[in-house]
């Protein structure tokens, strides 16, 4: 009996004409979802243990780690208030749009209008608005980051961009490359794309470095797309410094969202912001592209969009505070708790995110090919996900969310640390060039 999945077969001995859109599944293919998720598939989990999956908003995190009963009362006051129950304008209310241009205008000097603000089903709706809006040249290719937010190459990747990648770099505190982003555009680079604070390295660029990137942006003619999505999530020296303040050097288009700062990802309510004194964005069509873009996309929630003018002036001081004293305790725990763990390496403490960002050293462990590898091996074995360097652009490293309570930190690393004592290489087995050598000596780099 022919099956519906026959593409040569139909009934009344035609051919189906129709099929899935293969674009979709390239595109999925390097999101981090389908990766992550896709780590369980390969596996049983036999540890006897709870899957421990740490992601911002988990409703088991700790109190450190919750949203603040100011945002969710603006929430619910807006749902009571009838105000919200009919359709939005395509680019947001205007209410929401001031109170976005107004919490981010701080010092930057070109102030934004309500107008320069368009507000989206969160950061990821934000990208693909963003990108879709400059995929009209077919030749076009962006600059996306290594290791970067895999969304950005998803999101490409469907639009038909061709992608070129920029290092940052692990010894110069994660700063970009700007010589090899230069030399990776050409004629046909319409964009770079930033992530600061940078996800998942966790560092925060300076000022001047931030400079440096807009000087060059221009000496290309590029515009800078800047993801500053964990903005309110900084605990380092480093003060954050928004692109906006370098947008009279070249155009930038900020995004961001309440999904970190507020550690609430599943209310979906993020922003663009067009940061263009010298509207050269709106001279190119890139602000009308965009704004028909939205008029194609389903409309963020009124809801979140009447409560988002509260949210962002009414949150109190303190619960930022006390999140960032709880993400310190996190780094310094972990840092601590790595010790155990020597195929692990850090090679920069992070000031930013809620993410440690480690090099894993394979030579060390038996039977370990590669992140992937070890991923999968240890939700299997230890029914903890981590995330895999090669999604994020980085082969041999790993990604750990640590913004949780310290139980859940400790539980983590005990995991890894027994995980590690099953397939540490044993110093009798240590060989280089055929030669046993002590594990002593061996260093991870």
């Amino acid at each position: 009996m022919a099956s519906y999945g026959d593409n040569n077969c139909a009934g009344n001995g035609s051919v189906w004409r129709f099929k899935g859109n293969v674009a979709t599944s390239d595109a999925a293919a390097v999101t981090l979802r389908k990766l992550a998720f896709g780590m369980f598939k390969n596996c049983s989990l036999n540890s006897g243990k709870p899957v421990l999956f740490p992601t911002p908003g988990e409703p088991s995190a700790s109190p450190d780690f919750k949203t603040c009963p100011e945002a969710e009362e603006a929430v619910a006051a807006a749902a009571r208030s009838g105000m919200a129950n009919s359709y939005a304008s395509s680019h947001g209310s205007f209410k929401a749009r001031r109170a976005v241009a107004d919490d981010l205008n701080g010092e930057l000097p070109a102030k934004l209008r309500a107008e320069d603000v368009y507000i989206t089903s969160g950061c990821n709706h934000a990208i693909e608005v963003v990108i879709d809006s400059l995929a009209g040249n077919p030749a076009a290719n962006i600059l996306l980051p290594r290791p970067g937010y895999p969304h950005y190459d998803a999101r490409a990747v469907y639009s038909g961009f061709e992608i070129r990648k920029y290092d940052l770099l692990p010894k110069s505190d994660w700063e970009i490359d700007l010589d090899g982003l230069e030399a990776a555009s050409d004629e046909n680079t319409v964009a770079m794309v930033l992530i600061n604070p940078n996800n998942p390295c966790g560092n925060v660029y300076t000022y001047d470095h931030l400079n440096k990137v807009a000087e060059l942006a221009k000496k290309l003619g590029i515009m800078v797309i800047s993801d500053e999505v964990y903005d309110h999530l900084v605990y380092g020296d480093m003060p954050f410094v928004p692109m906006g303040k370098f947008a009279s050097i070249v155009p930038v288009i900020t995004l961001g969202s309440i999904s970190k700062g507020w550690v609430a990802p599943g209310w979906r309510i993020g922003w663009i912001a067009m940061n263009d004194p010298n509207g050269i964005l709106r001279s190119t069509g890139v602000v009308q592209a965009i704004e028909d873009f939205l008029e194609l996309t389903p409309q963020p929630s009124l809801i979140l969009q009447e409560a988002l003018p509260d949210i962002l002036e009414k949150t109190p001081k303190e619960f930022f505070a006390k999140k960032i004293r709880a993400m310190r305790r996190s780094v310094e725990l972990s840092c601590e708790r790595l010790k155990d763990i020597p195929c692990l390496y850090c090679p920069k403490k992070p000031e930013s995110c809620s993410y440690l960002w480690l090099k894993l050293d394979t030579s060390m462990l038996d039977n370990i090919k590669n992140d992937f590898d070890f991923c999968t091996k240890l939700v299997s074995e230890e029914s903890l996900v981590l995330i895999p360097g090669v999604a994020l652009g980085a082969e041999n490293w790993v990604r750990i969310s640590i913004g949780t309570g310290e139980s859940v930190v400790e539980e983590i690393f005990n995991r890894l640390k027994s995980f590690y004592g099953r397939h540490a290489i044993s110093k009798k087995d240590i060989k280089v060039n055929g030669d046993v050598i002590n594990q002593n000596v061996v260093s991870v780099v």
